[in-house]
């Protein structure tokens, strides 16, 4: 009589024993896996499961930076005017005393003091450069500024020998 209640309560106890899920096997470092398994949807867990308390790693991409604009110096318009502007590269030393530089941006005028700042604008195409007063001049009739060789060609004026221009003299501001 004993056998027949205790063969029933072995096979519940081993479908128990089934039903439940078994610990993984201990691993030792080199056992270890090498990937990750895949996963489901980051932050989503099915009801039942358990969320992972470990963040994955998320590859991190950069935009490349755009380069920065140059910050446009801040002028205040003294005053302005139109005239005939030429370049020069001739001579040595500049009436203010500096050695004259046609690679630098500087000019020549007659009377606008020494380290003035001046807007030259090429009235035939626009472009415009930012000068530095070191010397005296022009001394002919209609020309008003003499530009260094590096001033003129940055207004394209070189091919021309003459152009007209508006000039803004500036201050900081």
């Amino acid at each position: 009589m004993g056998g027949g209640s205790s063969g029933s309560a072995n096979a519940a106890q081993t479908r128990r024993l089934a039903a439940q899920p078994t610990p993984p096997p201990a691993q030792t470092p080199s056992q270890a896996p090498v990937a990750d398994p895949p996963r489901k949807k980051p932050g989503k867990a099915s009801r039942g499961e358990k969320r992972d308390p470990v963040p994955q790693p998320v590859e991190i991409t950069q935009a490349p930076k755009a380069k920065p604009k140059p910050k446009k110096p801040k002028y205040t318009v003294l005053s302005t005017g139109t005239c005939q502007a030429s370049s020069y590269g001739e001579g040595q030393s500049t009436a203010s005393g500096e050695r004259f530089d046609p690679s630098a941006l500087t000019a020549a005028h007659k009377t606008l003091p020494f380290g003035s700042k001046v807007r030259v604008t090429n009235k035939s195409n626009g472009q415009s450069v930012v000068v530095r007063i070191n010397d005296r001049g022009p001394f002919v009739s209609g020309r008003c500024l003499d530009l260094s060789t590096a001033a003129m060609k940055q207004v394209d004026g070189m091919g021309a020998g003459v152009i007209p221009v508006r000039y803004e003299v500036l201050s900081r501001g």
